[in-house]
């Protein structure tokens, strides 16, 4: 290898360790690996700031206005409302789910359709005493799946759109992948119909310490002096047996009570501590008798008309914090009342507790809080207890008929994606769907800089000649069968990649090595980078590989192993379609 290669795989390897570790936002480790190989000489600036004028990031955020014009309109509203019947029968609820969720992907952004599809799943599964585990892994799968029926169904494939047109190739026209993606995500979400209900357990159901099923939230309560339960035991105070929610420990005066007899006497001013769910949490608060433990912050929230909130913490610089350091009540004008933290309890004071990735907050704020902060990289998820409520439902009309000639014109060929992209935001503003504030909040500066600094990354892997050397390693193992085993080898690098970086930074880093490897054996390349796309794009062996599967995480009290139990099988099964596919649709045929 040359000394630039040897520059390049380090730079590399270094984002690559940092994005699996989390160390830092994404979209600051690949902006600084492309920066440190401008500065090593690798690239030229052209080379390392070109994604910045490519028209895949302008398209995303585009499509990212058109996606919170969705979300606040409520045109997803009656989809959702009719999977809900009275069905009982979890494969049956199963199919209603998964098959329009994925439909509706491969249109909308799928992490809005997962934000507004799973709180109403929860609420559903609970009333009808279906275990929620069941359902959430499926949602967020589903919706995976239907990004890849068409062109504008996720950024990583707008993403390789723009690597095509900058490598001097045809992008990718609205409904190119379709013949490939619909018979994928068709049978992926059959096999997610057919297995989930015997490989995802009952999570709800090993809580056995609640009494119930469904997530563990720790909230502190405070006995009000003088109040009707100050000097009677627990027993008589009824907190011995309360529904769906245990006292597991009492603080007097620094010193900790646990566990907490039926005859402990209780006193004004001890603070308790419970264990339950979160809707039972709710009603603690109502209880006479105890107030909250975090009652200043209420008192200083003042007004009326307030709302509980289920918050789930995002990769923002909350994470690793405490909420007295955030200063949380102050910057968001909310008090967060309880933490659920996947996989073990939550014993801290709740101002004391560093928060971490993943953390559902009960929190208590005005109606106005999700309008304000839905947008925000701190939270993954805010969704009102009731239900999440569309902002304009009287927008809905107007809102369909803009994304119905968006999909109509740039789906024929009159308008090219990048255009029609442009014309709907505009629209969505001209008509006050979107006053321009709201517009300008929709867009995710991260990931728009992640997408337009990898370009970068690309830039070097395929100049530095080090994709060359990846292609010839993946055809030492792969050659011997044929041009169909090298295809396959892209795909399983790319499927590998991804669960270890984000979806696009692994199409950028495998985009070079594609074009390497149809460059080898002299065929044409674009069978090779829609394997990329594809590989890129289906993430279900971890938490952590796409975004939707991070959000449902807590909300589905899931263990890090549930993930693969079922995603394994469809990884299987949508490997071994592609594979039969995609040489038929896209012909492995001698490069032009």
């Amino acid at each position: 290898m040359t000394l630039e290669a040897w520059i390049t795989l380090a730079v590399v390897g270094v984002v690559v360790f940092v994005l699996a570790r989390e160390l830092v936002q994404p979209a600051a480790a690949v902006l600084g690996g492309t920066v440190a190989l401008f500065l090593l000489g690798v690239i030229d600036a052209g080379e390392a700031f070109s994604g910045f004028s490519n028209e895949a990031p302008i398209i995303i955020a585009s499509l990212l206005v058109l996606a919170r014009a969705v979300d606040m309109s409520g045109v997803l509203q009656p989809v959702v409302a009719a999977v809900f019947g009275q069905i009982t029968s979890t494969r049956a609820l199963l199919s209603r789910l998964v098959f329009p969720v994925a439909a509706s992907s491969g249109f909308l952004n799928n992490t809005t359709i997962v934000a507004m599809t799973a709180p109403s799943v929860i609420d559903y599964a609970r009333r009808r005493g279906l275990p929620p585990s069941r359902f959430l892994i499926p949602l967020s799968y589903a919706a995976v799946l239907g990004g890849v029926i068409t062109t504008i169904g996720t950024s990583t494939n707008l993403t390789i759109s723009g690597l095509l047109t900058r490598a001097g190739m045809d992008g990718l026209d609205l409904f190119e992948i379709t013949p490939v993606g619909l018979p994928v995500a068709l049978a992926g979400v059959a096999t997610i119909v057919l297995l989930a209900p015997r490989l995802l357990p009952d999570r709800g159901e090993r809580r056995a310490a609640t009494g119930e099923g469904g997530r563990d939230f720790t909230v502190t309560m405070q006995v009000l002096p003088a109040g009707p339960i100050d000097g009677i035991s627990v027993e008589q105070g009824g907190l011995r047996h309360l529904h769906g929610v245990f006292l597991a420990e009492l603080e007097r005066e620094g010193q900790a009570v646990a566990p907490v007899t039926p005859t402990e006497v209780l006193r004004g001013g001890d603070m308790l501590t419970f264990v339950g769910r979160v809707d039972d949490i709710v009603d603690l608060q109502r209880m006479r008798g105890l107030v909250s433990g975090e009652r200043t912050q209420l008192d200083q929230l003042g007004g009326s008309g307030h709302v509980f909130y289920e918050v789930v913490i995002g990769d923002s610089e909350l994470v690793g914090r405490t909420l007295r350091e955030i200063g949380f009540r102050v910057r968001y004008a909310a008090a967060v009342l309880a933490i659920h933290r996947q996989g073990q309890r939550v014993d801290a004071k709740l101002g004391e507790v560093r928060l971490r990735l993943g953390d559902t907050l009960l929190v208590l704020a005005d109606a106005g809080f999700r309008d304000r902060w839905r947008d925000s990289r701190e939270f993954l998820l805010i969704a009102p207890l009731s239900g999440i409520a569309p902002t304009h439902p009287r927008k809905a009309p107007l809102v369909a008929l803009i994304v119905a000639g968006f999909i109509l014109l740039t789906g024929l060929g009159i308008v090219p994606i990048l255009q029609g992209a442009l014309l709907t935001a505009l629209a969505l503003v001209a008509t006050r769907v979107l006053s321009v504030a709201q517009a300008r909040r929709s867009i995710d500066l991260n990931m728009i800089v992640l997408i337009a600094a990898s370009f970068g990354l690309g830039a070097a892997v395929e100049s530095s000649g080090l994709g060359t050397v990846v292609a010839d390693l993946l055809l030492t193992f792969f050659q011997p069968f044929g041009p169909v085993g090298a295809l396959a080898g892209v795909l399983l690098a790319t499927i590998l990649l991804t669960e270890l970086v984000s979806n696009n930074a692994a199409a950028v880093l495998l985009f070079p090595v594609a074009l390497a490897t149809a460059a080898a054996i002299g065929l044409d390349a674009r069978p090779f980078v829609i394997a990329v796309l594809f590989g890129a794009s289906l993430s279900f062996l971890t938490p952590v590989g796409y975004q939707t599967n991070l959000m449902v995480y807590g909300l589905g009290n899931y263990r890090f192993t549930d993930f693969p139990r079922l995603g394994a099988p469809v990884i299987l099964v949508a490997s071994a379609l592609l594979l039969i596919l995609l040489p038929l649709v896209f012909p492995l045929q001698p490069a032009p």
